[in-house]
């Protein structure tokens, strides 16, 4: 969380984090398309020659005020793969909230696995308590043959008890409630760490 008390702008962090492929890009592409385009930045992507995300995806836009400061919401999605760990640090550093994509592929549970865990160690290089930090999960590619149930997927993941929301990014089911939900969690700690602050 970042305050400009001079323009009254409050910027928040939004990372979508999780294995390669597993739909963070095409989340974040369906959350810029029903964006009013007067509250939105453009959707800066970095690809790879294989259209794979390189570096990260990157969209802001502005919603309601906080405390009188207008909050401007800074969303990233972090490269997948796994050589890409130290730019997927960098992109977390001053995150205020998460939203960790799981493929819900039975095939893919490893590499679930393998994300949650490099996220929860990257926070906590970071200097971050992960359990402090508004997460969301999102568990998608839910119509595809041969996924795991829900239940099953969040307890692999440590993420009982974590607000859970089921997608098809491809069609943007689940995808703007997922986001509506990290947006909430996120504004209501800014709140209390504003009503602690100096400004």
């Amino acid at each position: 969380m970042f305050i400009n008390w001079k323009l009254r702008e409050i910027n928040l962090k939004i990372v979508y984090y999780g294995p390669s492929l597993s739909g963070k890009t095409t989340s974040l592409q369906y959350i810029h398309s029903r964006t009013n385009p007067e509250r939105r930045g453009e959707l800066i992507s970095l690809k790879t020659r294989e259209d794979r995300t390189l570096y990260f995806d990157y969209m802001q836009f502005q919603m309601g005020t906080i405390n009188g400061l207008k909050p401007r919401f800074n969303i990233y999605t972090v490269p997948g793969q796994v050589y890409y760990r130290g730019t997927r640090k960098l992109v977390l550093k001053g995150v205020d909230g998460l939203v960790f994509v799981a493929d819900s592929q039975i095939r893919r549970l490893q590499e679930n696995v393998e994300a949650i865990r490099d996220l929860n160690q990257d926070l906590r290089d970071l200097g971050y308590v992960p359990s402090e930090v508004p997460l969301i999960l999102q568990c998608n590619k839910r119509d595809l043959p041969d996924i795991m149930p829900v239940h099953s997927l969040k307890e692999y993941l440590g993420l009982n008890g974590i607000q859970t929301f089921e997608s098809v990014a491809l069609e943007g089911i689940g995808v703007l409630d997922g986001l509506k939900s990290i947006v909430s969690s996120v504004v209501t700690k800014a709140r209390g760490n504003i009503n602690q602050s100096p400004g």
